[in-house]
């Protein structure tokens, strides 16, 4: 995958979190639970695209 892919599914994964993030703030404390394990994926798929693009930094630097 090339370096602009994995940059353009970053931003997009960074989106989804910011929305779950304040999609929470307005819902109940008691409606959050399954809105906080989305956000929680959400989260960890970023730092995993987030290290895919790191990665491919330091290989192209190369």
């Amino acid at each position: 995958m090339s370096l602009r892919l994995v940059a353009r599914d970053l931003y997009c994964a960074i989106k989804e979190v910011e929305r779950l993030e304040k999609k929470i703030a307005d819902t109940p404390y008691e409606k959050r639970e399954g809105l906080e394990n989305m956000l929680r994926k959400a989260k960890a798929e970023e730092r995993h695209i987030r290290g895919m693009l790191e990665a491919k930094k330091e290989h192209s630097k190369r």
